[in-house]
């Protein structure tokens, strides 16, 4: 792949990674992720492992009807088979039991990835938290 191919490959990957979990098809979300993946941020200790990853991901979906994830423009740094990614995002996040009530988040994500075969897969990924808020109606 030449180093344009491969930006777009990342940022597929990205685009992916939000769209999967918007539209709650976790075997596309899934398809992000190395098997050995390390998650950090998102609340409690890190976790370590793609499945195990994604069912934590699915429980903490159970409280939120629509979310919708927009994703900022991509740093990508490529060295080889690995590469880093930083990625503002902004989330909503609509509460099942209050669809009036909306999280919001402002974060960035601080992602590793590398290539596996011919594909670029996530091995690690921060979220660094901004800020959030409740807002009704």
């Amino acid at each position: 792949m030449t180093m344009l191919e491969d930006r777009l490959a990342i940022q597929d990957v990205m685009t992916n990674y939000a769209a999967g979990v918007d539209d709650r098809d976790m075997a596309q979300y899934r398809r992000c992720f190395a098997d050995d993946v390390e998650i950090v941020g998102f609340g409690g200790d890190s976790v370590v492992g793609a499945d195990l990853w994604v069912a934590e991901v699915v429980e903490k979906l159970a409280a939120f009807g629509q979310t919708q994830h927009m994703l900022g423009p991509q740093l990508v740094q490529i060295d080889g088979d690995d590469a880093s990614v930083r990625t503002d995002v902004q989330a909503l996040h609509y509460l099942i039991d209050d669809p009036e009530t909306t999280l919001i988040l402002w974060a960035t994500y601080r992602t590793n990835m590398r290539r596996e075969g011919a594909v670029w897969k996530i091995a690690r990924h921060e979220l660094v938290r901004r800020g959030t808020r409740l807002q009704k109606g």
